[in-house]
């Protein structure tokens, strides 16, 4: 998924090669930290999750480098890596010792698990020495959302902290069968549509799904229940009396879960749903899908109709709900093995406030893969659109200040007024704040894991019936250890509301 550089030769060579143009090189930002002409430049190799791996990722990079090298002395390495290969590619690299200095992670996204193994370090001194420009951006509060433990292992993204979960659907096939959204309250009500599509358009699938992203999963996780981090063992969202609780054994995970066997049955889900590692919106891209779940948020038809290149609209079937692992969902931490952690953190610092190197690491190189209006507002170039774009992370949710990211021409100019209201709005946790820290049931966790590998998928796209499966999921979750799982929880959690 990334390219194997070695490092000091790279960026030796690169130093030299652009030397000249850097002393020609007069950008409009403000170049206040000066980088010493003496000192050898330090290469930075930056990880994060990415369905894309862009064509023009080498020329980004190339622009980045001449940037930063005139800025702090450094060059950055970009390595997108598919959500599917995540654990597997981030496990080898810890495991072989590999040095990198940047890694995205979140609380969804196993946080608790680096920091028990002491995958990731502590970055309370760093932030205070080299993050200045972080800690006035954010929120005290969410500075804090990155602590585990007492200390903080990562930098919170400054973006909406709430989240709502629905699907989204092609405008053009919405309004050749008039169908009236304003009907849909619940998942259930989909179904007259899904059968609609199902019976009149041949090659297209009416609900794309993979295994960890199905309306079963977006739903019930963050949906309908606060998931309390790493692990089995949630709370109801309705609930005040914070009893975590067994998400499986619920009515209405088994109800989810009918549903989905029900329209797998009938056709409606793509069939390599319980296998399958692409995004959702690659098939309706491609033209052979026409819906799919999603975490929804203000201005989330633009971005779902620019990953897509068509048309899309959204139905809402939940309400804006805020829980810690919003307001971690999208951090940068700094690993063990990297060699040069105050550089990791004075890059991390810049994506905060220059406003250059944000929207070059989000949007790539301008004239080439955007064009600017004086407003601040792009669009894609005569010829460029999202299907043949040469940049296309389309992430600007994983990096720095996402305020300070370019609107593009069709986004409502208003857009972050609105994530700002967004975050006010949404119903807060019952457990807002509080984080689990896994040391004690890690080897539960891991063996529930295990079990969710061998059951999850069949169940939550639908592909085997629950009546089944079912009690043999809850059968090997017991033995793996999800009731001491869940005390642990319980046992944190109360003593974190004492506190």
């Amino acid at each position: 998924m990334y390219r194997v550089t070695k490092a000091w030769h790279q960026t030796f060579i690169v130093f030299i090669l652009i030397l000249p143009m850097l002393v020609a090189c007069n950008k409009q930002t403000d170049l206040s930290v000066k980088a010493d002409p003496k000192q050898a430049p330090t290469h930075l190799v930056m990880v994060f999750p990415s369905s894309a791996l862009p064509k023009d990722l080498e020329l980004v990079e190339a622009e980045i480098n001449q940037y930063l090298l005139k800025k702090m002395n450094a060059t950055l390495e970009i390595r997108p890596t598919h959500l599917g290969v995540w654990w597997d590619k981030i496990s080898l690299m810890f495991t072989s010792n590999e040095p990198f200095d940047l890694l995205f992670t979140a609380g969804w996204l196993e946080l608790g698990q680096e920091v028990a193994k002491e995958q990731i370090i502590p970055l309370d001194d760093l932030l205070e020495q080299y993050g200045q420009d972080i800690t006035k951006v954010l929120d005290p509060a969410i500075v804090q959302g990155g602590k585990l433990d007492g200390k903080i292992y990562g930098v919170v993204t400054n973006k909406e902290f709430a989240a709502t979960k629905g699907i989204v659907m092609r405008k053009d096939l919405i309004a050749k069968y008039q169908f009236n959204l304003s009907n849909i309250h619940e998942l259930k009500d989909l179904a007259p549509i899904l059968q609609t599509i199902k019976l009149n358009e041949p090659g297209i699938i009416p609900l794309q799904a993979r295994s960890d992203r199905t309306p079963l999963t977006l739903l019930m996780q963050y949906g309908k229940y606060d998931m309390l981090g790493d692990g089995p063992g949630v709370l109801d969202r309705n609930s005040r009396d914070l009893k975590v609780i067994n998400m499986y054994e619920t009515p209405q995970y088994k109800e989810y879960a009918e549903l989905m066997h029900k329209w797998n049955q009938a056709g409606y889900i793509n069939r390599d749903a319980a296998t399958t590692n692409d995004n959702e919106f690659y098939a309706v891209k491609a033209g052979k899908a026409f819906a799919y779940a999603e975490s929804l948020k203000p201005g989330i038809e633009v971005q779902v109709s620019r990953d897509t290149g068509v048309p899309m609209t959204a139905v809402e079937l939940t309400k804006p709900f805020t829980t810690t692992a919003d307001t971690t969902s999208a951090m940068f931490s700094i690993p063990r093995t990297s060699k040069k952690p105050e550089e990791a953190m004075k890059f991390l610092n810049l994506l905060y406030t220059d406003e250059y190197l944000l929207n070059l690491l989000n949007w790539g190189i301008e004239g080439k893969h955007y064009i600017k209006s004086a407003d601040n507002r792009i669009q894609y170039p005569a010829g460029v659109d999202a299907s043949n774009v040469g940049y296309n992370i389309n992430a600007s949710w994983m990096f720095g200040n996402q305020l300070n990211s370019y609107i593009w021409s069709n986004e409502d100019p208003d857009i972050w007024e609105k994530y700002k209201q967004f975050n006010d709005q949404a119903d807060k946790s019952p457990a807002l704040g509080f984080v689990f820290y896994n040391d004690k049931v890690k080897n539960e966790i891991a063996a529930c894991l295990d079990v969710d590998k061998e059951f999850g998928p069949a169940l939550n796209t639908g592909e085997l019936d629950p009546d089944i499966i079912l009690p043999k999921y809850l059968e090997k979750l017991k033995l793996a250890g999800i009731d001491r799982i869940i005390a642990e929880k319980q046992r944190q959690l109360n003593e974190w509301a004492k506190k």
